[in-house]
């Protein structure tokens, strides 16, 4: 863990505190145990966990640094992945967890349990389903996601989620240039303005990696987001 903390320093400014650290390595190994019998990640080695799990998580920062941000919502969380690692390095963060897949949610509830987090709440739903309830519709200052689906379906899924002044966070591979081109119309008709595409470097990790930051400048129709699935059948 003491690479993890040097690391997660000289990338990103984050100073990790004593009890930081341990919330970390107990993730970690709550992770790899559940990990041999719930097949939750492809990543099973330590080393991997650390940096394409807890670094990669870490490089939003690069994107939250100098905005308020409280409620902050994390859209197909896996086991966890960014809201988890963010909320334990931001502890005022207050930050819901959507999974549909009830093993992955049961994970997520273990470690807030386990490591005592407060203020953290894990949905069990489609994000589609979660975009429209008014509990939740323009509510989040942030919206995040991590590998859940090409940018002109992610759009759908997270904006409406955003709040008018807020932002969402799609952390993207190599396509992501690509992928932005393509979800030109998406972000215009779902209120969002593309701020940037910030370039994230990760050690031992040769694919580009990005972090795709879109501004909710206008509120976004009501109609959006459509019935679960149809944005991933007919995207905008």
């Amino acid at each position: 863990m003491e690479t993890l903390t040097q690391q997660a320093w000289q990338l990103f400014g984050i100073r990790l505190t004593v009890d930081q650290q341990r919330a970390l390595e107990i993730y970690e190994r709550e992770l790899l145990a559940w990990n041999e019998t719930h097949n939750l990640t492809a990543i099973s080695a330590p080393e991997e966990v650390r940096t394409k799990h807890f670094l990669d998580s870490f490089s939003c920062v690069l994107a939250l640094r100098g905005t308020r941000s409280q409620y902050l919502a994390d859209i197909g969380t896996g086991a966890g992945f960014p809201g988890l690692p963010l909320k334990i390095i931001y502890p005022h963060l207050r930050v819901m967890l959507v999974e549909s897949i009830r093993k992955k949610a049961d994970f997520c509830a273990h470690i807030v349990d386990t490591l005592g987090l407060q203020n953290v709440q894990i949905v069990v739903s489609r994000a589609e389903e979660v975009g429209q309830d008014p509990a939740y519709r323009e509510r989040y200052d942030v919206v995040v996601a991590r590998a859940v689906a090409l940018m002109p379906i992610l759009t759908e899924y997270l904006l409406p989620l955003v709040r008018v002044g807020g932002h969402m966070i799609a952390m993207k591979g190599e396509s992501a240039p690509a992928e932005v081109h393509a979800a030109e119309n998406a972000i215009h008709v779902l209120g969002g303005n593309l701020r940037q595409l910030h370039p994230v470097a990760l050690p031992g990790v040769a694919e580009d990696r990005y972090l795709v930051v879109v501004d909710k400048v206008a509120a976004t129709p009501s109609q959006y987001p459509r019935r679960v699935g149809i944005p991933k059948k007919r995207p905008l």
